[in-house]
């Protein structure tokens, strides 16, 4: 076998070989980490400790009670590529910032805030995470983390990515990602928005709660008979009322819930009067078209019903408590036995109803009470009514009185029905309040010292029957 020797220096120019290693010699290859970092006695160079601070997170709590979670396996992740660097003085921090259950849409993490805190100490150089969306999903939210980390001089490194903030390559990279992610983001929402608009524009179902008498087949709204009817009544009786507000009365009293269970109060009633859906319309960004569903309300109970809303809410009060029952009219008296009116003025937009002696309207005689506030005569004698309901003398009245036509009534069932009675009466309408009045109450005289109520036995007897469900609302035994 021909030896190979070396090649001797020959004239300028000439390049010598570079020589041969052994299997056994040493790599030949540039300053190390031991040879860069400074000796004991050396004057070699000193290389910086970077503190590196891990972040985990995981949206949901799924999983978090196994020995190894995914809590783990990222810090694990992080945790070696961080050994990896130690050559260039990185270093693990001893704290522990693991998130877990929190979604990455926020920035309200116990984790993220602590290590947020410890940035800004200067507590901490370099933040490593296992992947961009492990710190944050939002860019707005990130462009804020990344101006704290920035501000304090701290670089952020993805294991997963391949790329760190340490160097130009790592930053030019990080807002490439950002860049595009927000784009597509944007361009995903823009297609699913036109998406949306042009299959409302077609009258579609788009999803979402069904509106009360509708539900959902085959992503089309279908009228559910049951829940239609109460929506018609809904829709009837406010425009029999014109008061939103006493509708919405109604409706708590009865507990009235839509298939969600949400209580039908004034709020809910509102948005259910204002729902073109129930004409059969589809509404995009305030503009109707036409819908693939069946209407529920005719167009004309619709016309209705909204010409009521266009008034002023005030202007339709007023309306309300002008219809208001006089609840003591008929029955109530002045000291000389003359009988006083109802009768109502308005002054700066509002009401104040009073009850005027007849005497006094005619002039025929000056009368020792010329006239009383309505309000306050008729809170007296209604907290006086419901009082004496409740006196034993009247239970042990009431129960003689229909044990007449129930031989197996005991008095403890007529105070229970009375009792019950107390609890319903702030329940009741101005209307059904006027009725009762007048079913209980026979006469009402004002003297100069007080106020005289004589109640009817009778009428206890009817109040009675109809708490106990014996007889109908017009006091006839029930069939």
């Amino acid at each position: 076998m021909e030896r190979l020797g070396l090649l001797r220096p020959q004239d300028s120019g000439a390049v010598m070989s570079k020589p041969r290693q052994s299997r056994n010699s040493t790599p030949a290859v540039g300053p190390s980490a031991r040879e860069r970092a400074p000796s004991v006695g050396s004057g070699g160079p000193a290389i910086r400790k970077l503190r590196c601070a891990v972040y985990t997170r995981k949206s949901t709590e799924e999983g978090l009670e196994m020995e190894f979670n995914s809590l783990d396996a990222q810090r694990e992740a992080c945790e070696a590529y961080v050994a990896s660097q130690r050559a260039e003085g990185w270093a693990l921090v001893n704290n522990r910032y693991d998130d877990g259950g929190f979604s990455g849409g926020t920035l309200e993490r116990p984790a993220l805030k602590r290590l947020l805190a410890d940035i800004e100490a200067g507590l901490v150089d370099v933040v490593v995470v296992y992947k961009i969306d492990r710190l944050s999903r939002s860019l707005l939210d990130f462009s804020r983390l990344v101006e704290v980390f920035d501000r304090q001089n701290v670089t952020f490194v993805s294991v997963t990515q391949s790329f760190n903030t340490t160097t130009s390559m790592g930053r030019l990279t990080l807002n490439v990602l950002l860049s595009f992610a927000q784009f597509e983001r944007e361009v995903i929402g823009e297609r699913i928005r036109d998406k949306f608009a042009a299959s409302r524009k077609k009258g579609m179902w788009m999803g979402g709660w069904a509106p009360l008498g509708y539900e959902v087949k085959d992503r089309k709204l279908v009228i559910n008979e049951r829940d239609a009817q109460r929506v018609r009544a809904i829709f009837k009786r406010f425009v029999q009322l014109k008061s939103a507000t006493l509708v919405a009365k109604e409706l708590v009293a009865e507990r009235a819930t839509n298939r969600y269970g949400h209580l039908l109060d004034k709020k809910v009633l509102y948005k259910l009067i204002n729902n073109r859906t129930y004409i059969g319309e589809a509404v995009h960004k305030g503009v109707s078209y036409p819908g693939e569903h069946q209407p529920i309300i005719e167009r004309s109970l619709w016309d209705q019903a909204h010409s009521i809303l266009k008034e002023s809410p005030r202007k339709r009060a007023a309306a309300v408590r002008g219809r208001t029952p006089a609840l003591l009219r008929g029955m109530l008296f002045g000291s000389a036995g003359e009988a006083m009116t109802p009768t109502h003025t308005r002054k700066s937009g509002r009401l104040y109803r009073y009850y005027v002696s007849q005497s006094a309207m005619k002039g025929t005689g000056a009368p020792a009470v010329r006239q009383v506030p309505a309000a306050e005569i008729e809170k007296i004698v209604v907290d006086q009514v419901r009082a004496l309901l409740l006196t034993p003398e009247m239970i042990v009245q009431t129960w003689k009185a229909a044990r007449k036509t129930s031989k197996n009534l005991t008095e403890n069932d007529v105070r229970t029905a009375l009792t019950d009675f107390e609890s319903l009466w702030a329940e009741l309408f101005p209307a059904e309040q006027a009725r009762l009045i007048q079913l209980l109450v026979d006469r009402v005289q004002i003297q100069s010292d007080g106020i005289d109520i004589r109640l009817r036995v009778d009428g206890m007897t009817s109040l009675f029957g109809e708490l106990s469900g014996q007889t109908n609302m017009d006091g006839d035994k029930a069939a």
